[in-house]
């Protein structure tokens, strides 16, 4: 496909007025990156509403989208199951595996990793994206965090092989991202209030992720405050 559009991971990165674009141009540029890996039969697990099905589809020749019923977003995959538990797919049946920020709200990650890999097939790659340093979101269901040692033993010992972690930002992204968040608290009171705060808060908002990935060039290990991780996984 030469559609432009199409050609971008995320639909929302264009909008500089966000306290997090920073995040959706991160992830484009992985997910860009990684896009060797998507082939054949791709099933993304934890889909919500499905946001990257279309990019996808540039590469892969089907998309399968798998999520529960009580997802707090909109349901719009293929299949409907508990990713805590047996995944409804059967054996060797994806060439590719992806789940994006999802891993950190099931109670039972092993059972997941380990489902991950049952449903690929061999030679599969398995993309897999978590946050590190991050707030408490979707509660109650946010259950765990992962350093980059804690993810290479759970990986393993679901039986992946050749795993590779990548931290995706430095220490400055981490920081300015987690202010502009909380910054928001201060959006409180009158509707005049409220726009006024946001009027004065956009310009640190917009500054402060135009300069943070210069910054992080002066952060010599990524790996110990990045603001999430991209795993590649080979079964």
């Amino acid at each position: 496909m030469n559609n432009t559009e199409l050609n971008s991971p995320s639909k929302y990165h264009h909008n500089r007025r966000q306290i997090n674009w920073l995040l959706y141009d991160i992830t484009d540029k992985y997910l860009t990156e990684f896009s060797k890996y998507y082939k054949g039969t791709l099933v993304d697990l934890g889909c919500g509403t499905a946001p990257y099905k279309e990019f996808f589809l540039q590469y892969a020749n089907s998309y399968i989208g798998v999520d529960w019923s009580e997802s707090i977003h909109e349901f719009k995959g293929d299949v409907i199951s508990n990713l805590n538990e047996k995944i409804n797919l059967e054996d060797d049946f994806a060439d590719t595996v992806v789940s994006l920020s999802v891993m950190e709200h099931l109670y039972n990650p092993e059972v997941f990793l380990s489902e991950a890999y049952r449903v690929l097939k061999n030679d599969g790659v398995f993309v897999l994206g978590v946050p590190w340093m991050w707030w408490i979101h979707e509660a109650p269901h946010d259950y765990y965090r992962y350093t980059s040692f804690g993810l290479k033993h759970l990986l393993q010992k679901a039986g992946f092989s050749e795993v590779e972690i990548i931290p995706t930002s430095g220490f400055f992204t981490t920081i300015f991202i987690k202010m502009n968040y909380f910054s928001v608290n201060f959006l409180k009171g009158s509707k005049f209030k409220v726009n006024l705060l946001r009027t004065l808060f956009r310009p640190f908002w917009f500054l402060s992720q135009k300069l943070a990935p210069y910054l992080d060039k002066y952060d010599k290990d990524w790996n110990k405050e990045c603001q999430s991780y991209f795993v590649i996984a080979k079964k």
